[in-house]
């Protein structure tokens, strides 16, 4: 039996009903108004109106890595399109399953440099993981559920479909379901290779000073990657650190757990990854923010390396064994031969490891002097963490200092509740990410750790939240400086400011109310616990302007391409640290 005859707009809106979408979020123009007049003759698919289409690809990004679902973006040609770079490339950087949407003018224009035309598809190529140019009404099914296969397997990524508008009006009767496309080529090892499991178990068994190096991959492989990458280091006894997007894939407040490593990890995982015998990378991409200089990165270790993605093995770090597979099936099969090996870790080297962990513990890398009359931006994010702990939260971020002490002070217990910029590093994320996920948990408390410089770049995504009653909260680091830059400058450019602070923000109270929001504002450390209180009750949008002290800066720091021996704990803290006989560096 033939299936019904629809418009190509049509089998796009059954397509994505058909891969379990709810919402889009998206902004009209000439190029889709057939895909819009579609949407507004159904009701299974929401739609939120974003303001800007940057802003619609983080919405959906948070949406994504809160879920686990794809996000689905829906945008015009031309600036629609051009617009959504941005977010593009940052769901690229940190692997978020995004499909995007795009108008384009008629095939028979394309090319011509018609009205709001743009090559889309060779402008994005380098910043998705696969893009589509549909020229047949015919294939535009099969392309789709291609899509979704492609964004959401292997090491996820963003797709982008080029829709022309004669392609979305066209009549076809030629629907096929997601059960009936297999991709011809793209299929990802899940299962690693039962050789490499077992050498693996061997190495390990070895180690005397084991370290778990864990990214988000873990996050992205799912609920059960975080279990079991918990039971497994609870096995070994090991040590776990992780990079900025593998927080929450361990709990907090497991005594495993040294903290974030990296440019400003703490002490203890940074030395721990220095001085490790045996690393095990789970899930993460040996980032040049963790990585530090490439010859003084972990040098006497065996390294293994668990990675879906082929490209990522050896990319930066030559590992001694990689293990490729998807990381909840590699976990559990590693597991699984640890225990009917029956091995053990040499107890007398993990007591002396775990002894010299706790002496670099003890020098409290986080500490910082706090204030009676000025709010400290660590102390503004610790009290934010102590009233909201016990209420689930759900955090984003923008990009900057505030980031950074976000990570290091906000204790996240398990995954999927951390959103933040890291791979690109996009200012202006963290706003329309809070919105895609509040959207995605409707009663859940969301919250934006913001800086007064990134949050300009997306604030009119404030509209966004009035439209659609998301109870979204804005928690503003307000150092009047672009905070980063601002410390970069200080430490390693001679203290010349150069552009990097704000003479003319605007009075975020005021910006707050004139949006439809409650404004709020604390300046003294007083104030902090009431005001926050007032925020989280609030059944309304709310943006909390935190002035904070301009001169803190964010500490530990390893400089850019300095060792991991060689980061500052403080201002007055030399960069050189004691190393011993064996190579140990010590407290």
């Amino acid at each position: 039996m033939a299936s019904p005859q629809m418009n190509g707009s049509e089998i796009v809106l059954k397509a994505l009903r058909d891969q379990g979408v709810d919402v889009i979020f998206g902004y009209p123009g000439g190029a889709v108004l057939p895909i819009y007049d579609a949407l507004h003759e159904q009701n299974a698919l929401r739609h939120i109106l974003v303001r800007h289409e940057q802003a619609a690809v983080h919405s959906a990004e948070g949406y994504a890595r809160s879920t686990g679902k794809v996000g689905v973006v829906l945008v015009t040609s031309g600036p629609g399109a051009t617009n959504a770079v941005t977010g593009l490339t940052d769901a690229l950087m940190d692997s978020v399953p995004v499909v995007c949407l795009t108008g384009q003018v008629p095939t028979h224009l394309i090319g011509n440099d018609a009205f709001q035309e743009a090559d889309t598809t060779g402008i994005t190529r380098p910043c998705t993981k696969h893009n589509y140019l549909v020229k047949d009404v015919d294939d535009l099914a099969r392309v789709i559920h291609e899509a979704f296969y492609v964004a959401r397997s292997g090491r996820p990524g963003p797709v982008v479909i080029d829709l022309p508008k004669d392609v979305q009006q066209a009549k076809s009767d030629s629907y096929i379901g997601p059960e009936d496309v297999k991709h011809q080529s793209y299929r990802p090892q899940v299962k690693a290779e039962s050789q490499a499991i077992s050498a693996a178990v061997q190495m390990i068994a070895k180690a005397k000073r084991p370290l778990f190096y864990t990214g988000g991959g873990v996050i992205n492989a799912g609920d059960k990657a975080s279990v079991l990458l918990s039971r497994f280091a609870r096995a070994l006894g090991a040590p776990v650190t992780s990079t900025l997007m593998g927080l929450g894939s361990m709990p907090a407040s497991d005594p495993l757990f040294l903290g974030m490593l990296g440019m400003h990890g703490t002490y203890e995982a940074n030395l721990a990854m220095y001085n490790c015998d045996v690393m095990i990378n789970v899930g993460a991409r040996f980032d040049d923010r963790v990585t530090g200089r490439l010859d003084e990165f972990s040098p006497r270790s065996q390294k293994i390396h668990i990675d879906i993605d082929p490209s990522s093995i050896n990319k930066n770090v030559v590992v001694d064994l990689p293990i490729i597979g998807d990381v909840a099936h590699v976990l559990d099969d590693l597991l699984k031969a640890w225990k009917r090996s029956g091995n053990k870790l040499n107890q007398k080297a993990l007591k002396a490891w775990w002894a010299q962990i706790e002496e670099w513990r003890g020098r409290d890398c986080l500490k910082f002097a706090n204030s009676k009359s000025i709010i400290k931006p660590q102390h503004a994010i610790q009290r934010l963490y102590e009233l909201t702990k016990d209420r689930d939260a759900y955090i984003t971020t923008e990009v900057g200092q505030h980031q950074m002490w976000a990570a290091q002070f906000y204790k996240f217990e398990k995954p999927r509740h951390w959103m933040t910029s890291g791979g690109l590093g996009t200012m202006g994320y963290g706003l329309p990410a809070a919105a895609g996920v509040q959207v995605a948990h409707p009663e859940a408390l969301v919250i934006d750790i913001a800086g007064e410089a990134s949050i300009l770049m997306n604030i009119q995504e404030l509209s966004t939240v009035a439209q659609y009653d998301l109870p979204v909260k804005v928690f503003i680091i307000n150092n009047q400086w672009m905070g980063m830059v601002r410390q970069w400058q200080e430490l390693l450019h001679g203290s010349r400011y150069s552009q990097s602070y704000t003479a003319s923000l605007p009075d975020f109270v005021k910006l707050a109310e004139a949006f439809g929001a409650v404004g709020l504002r604390a300046s003294k450390p007083g104030e902090l616990d009431d005001k926050i209180m007032e925020m989280i009750e609030s059944p309304r949008p709310v943006v909390f302007d935190c002035m904070v002290d301009q001169t803190e800066n964010c500490f530990p720091m390893i400089p850019s391409g300095a060792a991991h021996y060689e980061m500052l704990l403080g201002p007055e803290d030399k960069a050189s640290k004691p190393i011993s006989e064996e190579g140990m560096v010590l407290v």
